[in-house]
């Protein structure tokens, strides 16, 4: 296997990162993640060594992103790839599927089991049981019951998550229309991601046409070829990646 810092280059890659347990480790809710001393370091200096070829994939609204990364904005892609922002600050937004039908099936579902949260956003919405794992099984038939007979939304199984968003989008899909863009384009992809919602951007980035490579964080099943212990791990490459810019 490559040394940590032979998994990216500044000069020769474009780099997608994950949020939540990828750049930042979990948290027992969305909102209470904590930013590791230094990682706006990291950042700025990635995005000035690399030419601005980095951008954030996430489940997160791009507003929660840059609540978390102010007073950095960054390219990013929002919501698995239902609103993306290019490099230039345009944003780009899919059509978002209704979910008031979701949200009326699975409001008395969450309100009659504490320790559920039900999380929405635009043209999705999440169900969370980080907080009962005995009742992932029943969560996951809820969702997957609320969902029958409705057209343009698909099921995404995370960690401690099941979430309903709209079929036509996913991480592959918003990594591959940065890849067309600068000043991703011509580079070759490396994403990094430590869920099964990354699958889809690992398999874009690994193609033959892409050529580029996946990097899982954490432990579990998945096609990515390269793998990092933890958050930590990836920080700690990305500093190595920098060093040898510097030297």
């Amino acid at each position: 296997m490559l040394p940590p810092n032979r998994y990216y280059s500044t000069a020769a890659d474009a780099l997608f990162l994950d949020f939540d347990g990828t750049l930042v480790d979990l948290a027992p809710q969305p909102e209470s993640v904590v930013l590791p001393v230094g990682l706006m370091t990291i950042l700025q200096r990635l995005q000035s060594a690399a030419g601005g070829a980095l951008a954030i994939v996430s489940g997160r609204p791009l507003e929660q992103i840059d609540s978390f990364l102010a007073p950095m904005v960054l390219a990013a892609a929002g919501v698995h790839g239902a609103e993306r922002r290019r490099a230039d600050g345009s944003v780009v937004r899919q059509p978002a599927p209704d979910t008031g039908f979701l949200l009326a099936h699975l409001s008395p579902f969450v309100n009659a089991h504490p320790g559920l949260r039900l999380e929405i956003k635009r043209g999705a919405v999440a169900l969370h049981y980080r907080h009962a794992p005995q009742l992932e099984q029943l969560c996951i038939q809820v969702m997957s019951s609320a969902l029958m007979g409705l057209d343009g939304v698909k099921l995404l199984h995370g960690k401690m998550v099941v979430e309903a968003t709209s079929a036509d989008v996913s991480k592959g899909d918003a990594v591959a229309a940065f890849m067309r863009e600068p000043p991703f384009a011509g580079r070759r992809p490396v994403y990094v991601g430590d869920d099964i919602t990354d699958e889809s951007a690992f398999s874009w980035a690994q193609s033959a046409t892409a050529g580029g490579i996946g990097i899982k964080v954490g432990e579990g099943h998945s096609q990515a070829r390269l793998r990092l212990a933890d958050p930590d791990a990836l920080r700690n490459m990305l500093l190595e990646a920098l060093g040898a810019v510097s030297n």
